[in-house]
């Protein structure tokens, strides 16, 4: 096995549904786990569609929060949603492309050790990857253009907003993660952007306490990336990558790190106290343990060698903030699907 294929990984099997499996599944570990695929499966593997679900947990809170206002909207929640997952793909595959433009997706690179890498592998070919994003160019594009007719200036701002953080993650001369600000760049995009931003072009009204509640979620997706990049923190430095935890050294990132995690669950209880938020909100107390076990690991250095079994190494502290943040989001999203149903009831 060489360092750039990853230890373990999942192989897609061929059928109708086998599309479901990039979405719910992990990263095939071979280019030739992609044979006999449909070319949209593979394109989703490609775009690491299993992350979507972030951007997806972000559209249904905005849609949520919505409709206990009662000012919910069914078109423009169906394209927040298909928009935020279209972007996120195009954000995953410029990632990817930029990163190995530019000589950091090296072999030895974690981004090549954890799963397929879609440009380097040679699993892909420029031109399918180029049809791909022309595609979801297009359709990133009518969407924007519907809410820019249906909301006007407002949707313009968010348009433009939106756009210059994408350009700014990857494409940019000096991208924001190499400057330390990727980690602001996620909570701020899939928190307020997202969320507040979503709330207004799915009800056509700004909301303070959209986006108040976007912030514990907001922060979660942060908490990811924090993770991933302490994971990192060693060959990023060594490529001149200035993420966060390069910035701060990895004592002081775990340490912000399980900051963040403890003030997920202090703002929602904010959120509730000054009536952003329905008391339902407080279910995401089921994913304490998670919560606990993610602070537990955020407090100890990474282990020499991965645990049996164990998929996505090397990468550590990103895991377990990823599984603690699809439950948290799901949990949260429980308890605005209570709230819809009784919004009245709340403390503030």
């Amino acid at each position: 096995m060489t360092s750039t294929t990853p230890a373990l990984g999942s192989t897609p099997k061929p059928g109708p549904f086998a599309w479901v499996g990039a979405f719910t599944g992990f990263y095939p570990a071979r280019a030739d786990d992609l044979t006999g695929l449909d070319p949209v499966t593979r394109f989703l593997y490609a775009a690491r569609s299993v992350i979507l679900v972030i951007s997806a947990q972000s559209a249904i809170i905005a849609g949520l929060l919505a409709a206990t206002d009662r000012h919910f909207e069914v078109l423009p929640f169906i394209l927040v949603l298909l928009g935020y997952l279209v972007l996120h793909g195009i954000s995953n595959l410029s990632n990817d492309y930029f990163g190995y433009r530019r000589g950091h997706d090296t072999e030895d690179s974690p981004r090549r050790r954890y799963t397929l890498h879609p440009v380097a592998s040679g699993a892909f070919t420029m031109r399918f990857l180029a049809t791909g994003l022309l595609v979801m160019g297009v359709v990133a594009a009518a969407i924007g253009g519907y809410f820019i007719a249906l909301r006007g200036w407002g949707a313009v701002a968010l348009a433009l907003i939106g756009a210059l953080f994408l350009y700014a993650y990857d494409a940019a001369p000096r991208a924001l993660k190499e400057l330390g600000l990727g980690e602001v760049a996620a909570f701020v995009v899939w928190g307020p952007l997202m969320i507040g931003g979503g709330y207004y072009v799915i009800t056509g009204r700004w909301s303070g306490d959209a986006f108040l509640a976007s912030v514990p979620y907001g922060l979660g997706v942060a908490s990811i990336l924090i993770g991933k990049h302490i994971d990192q923190r060693g060959f990023d430095s060594s490529q001149d990558q200035r993420t966060l935890p390069v910035l701060l050294g990895e004592a002081n990132a775990r340490r912000l790190n399980r900051t963040v995690l403890a003030l997920m669950y202090v703002l929602t209880v904010v959120g509730i106290a000054v009536g952003a938020l329905t008391p339902f909100a407080l279910v995401i107390v089921v994913a304490l343990p998670r919560a606990l076990r993610a602070w537990r690991v955020m407090s100890e250095v990474t282990p020499a060698a991965p645990p049996a079994g164990y998929i996505g190494w090397p990468l550590w502290y990103h895991r377990v903030c990823l599984v603690h943040n699809r439950a948290f989001g799901w949990l949260f999203i429980l308890g605005l699907a209570f709230g819809v149903a009784f919004p009245s009831l709340r403390v503030g």
